[in-house]
């Protein structure tokens, strides 16, 4: 398995992919009003799951709680996307949020 690269780790190794990770991702498409973050973490948890981006899970699951969401309600996600992303990306979102 490919290691997990959080912010740091990814600054030292891509430092471009980095810095337009934090201007464009998180200080800009994160921050438009027309979603909140609540929202985002919700839209982000679906695409990761249904996409099978296992590695980045962990870390946008312990931002949606950060974000507001309970981990029931992370549960309640996972759950519901079995029926739309498939059962198996469900079930590895879970041990993701099993392992965090």
């Amino acid at each position: 398995m490919a290691k997990i690269l959080d912010r740091v780790t990814l600054g030292s190794i891509a430092p471009k992919l980095a810095e337009l990770s934090n201007e464009v991702l998180f200080n800009d498409i994160w921050k438009r009003e027309e979603l909140s973050p609540r929202e985002r973490s919700l839209v982000t948890l679906g695409a990761l799951t249904a996409l099978g981006r296992e590695q980045q899970l962990t870390w946008h699951i312990n931002f949606a709680q950060q974000n507001g969401l309970s981990r029931k309600e992370i549960t309640e996600v996972f759950t519901h996307l079995a029926f739309y992303a498939g059962w198996p990306a469900a079930v590895s979102a879970l041990g993701c949020l099993e392992g965090d």
